[in-house]
């Protein structure tokens, strides 16, 4: 492997670009802005401001869909789930 290659490798690694540009991406999805460049600056200020402990880091999912998903899982009502179902779900 070429030196400028395992470079940009590295730098990619380091700053966890490939999680973040696939966060995006997938936050996009989700909510199909009217004006995405917008939408992207502000996802990015809110990391900005989450990582200052100023703010909350943006999330895909918010209380009311894992409050979904736990109910999908806690079919008695148990207020509990085993760590096999933990398991199923988070899988999918």
């Amino acid at each position: 492997m070429a030196a400028g290659e395992e470079e940009s490798r590295e730098y990619l690694r380091r700053h966890r670009l490939p999680e973040l540009l696939h966060r995006l991406g997938a936050l996009l999805l989700y909510h199909r802005p009217e004006r995405p460049r917008e939408f992207l600056i502000q996802v990015l200020e809110r990391v900005k401001a989450g990582r200052r402990a100023e703010g909350e880091y943006p999330f895909l999912m918010d209380e009311a869909n894992v409050d979904a998903m736990f109910g999908l899982l806690d079919v008695l009502g148990q207020g509990y789930i085993r760590l096999a179902q933990y398991r199923e779900g988070a899988s999918t």
